[in-house]
């Protein structure tokens, strides 16, 4: 087993090095209100995965999980893989830049656009607009996602902006979407444009009747008109030969045919 000495023909075997795939997800930012009803929606958490990455025996690698956002979502961070909390809505105003970006809020009846914040480069996209028009419906933009945009408001009585979608990952042996953006909320004409979808990935809907949060452990932006984005998540997935046993935090361990899969929920480490 990795991490051990063995002995070969009295010889001391060297534990050698070895490479995990992993995916880091940050915590997903807060949706909020805006100028009557239309507020912007969270932004996703940022989203990181990538194969090769070598770890070394005996060394001991941190896990921090970032928190859903009540502003920005929490960074997660492996090792030296940092994916940045998504951009939390702030009301009647632009949309605040993170992993993903958040969705703009309306200001007043003197302000028309507001714009959504921009995402981190390789990790997310920006947040939607939002927009006033002439007749007196305010529509927010939503939460920017790992694999989209945030909807922009329309126009001509609404809608106001869905979220932008997450990413899919199959890392765990399913595929899975996350960093999914927060739905935007709006006043228009009926209750079809008052209310929007969070994207695929957690994303919460929005809406000034019913809204949502940013689902757990998803890294999704929380829904206008007002919550919390999710909780990010950490997964690496090796070798069944080589994963040790060593861990903190109690992350959730899974086997997938010949490799482990170490979820972790919260913040923890991996010893190699």
């Amino acid at each position: 087993m990795a991490g051990s000495l063995q002995l070969l023909c009295g010889v001391q075997a060297i534990p050698k090095d070895y490479d995990v795939e992993y995916l880091v997800v940050a915590g997903g930012g807060v949706g909020a209100g805006g100028y009557n009803g239309g507020g912007g929606g969270g932004g996703a958490g940022g989203f990181r995965t990538g194969t090769g990455y070598t770890l070394e025996p005996y060394t001991t690698y941190t896990i921090t999980v970032g928190a859903g956002g009540s502003g920005n979502g929490g960074n997660s961070v492996f090792d030296t893989i940092t994916s940045i909390g998504g951009g939390g809505a702030i009301v009647s105003s632009d949309g605040a830049s993170g992993g993903s970006g958040a969705g703009a809020g309306c200001a007043n009846d003197t302000s028309y656009i507001n714009y959504g914040g921009s995402g981190t480069s390789g990790q997310g996209n920006a947040g939607g607009s939002a927009i006033w028009d002439t007749i007196y419906y305010w529509n927010g933009g939503g939460g920017g996602g790992a694999g989209a945009a945030g909807g922009n408001a329309s126009n001509n009585s609404g809608p106001a902006g869905n979220g932008g979608n997450g990413l899919a990952s199959s890392i765990t042996g399913t595929s899975t979407y996350y960093a999914g953006g927060g739905g935007g909320s709006g006043t228009g004409p009926n209750a079809t444009y008052a209310s929007t979808t969070g994207g695929l990935g957690g994303g919460g809907g929005g809406g000034i009747f019913s809204s949502s949060p940013g689902a757990t452990n998803t890294g999704g932006g929380g829904g206008a008109y007002t919550n919390n984005g999710g909780s990010g998540v950490v997964i690496l997935r090796m070798l069944t030969a080589n994963y040790s046993g060593n861990t903190t935090g109690s992350p959730t361990v899974t086997t997938d045919g010949s490799y482990t899969v170490v979820k972790f929920t919260s913040s923890g480490t991996y010893t190699a």
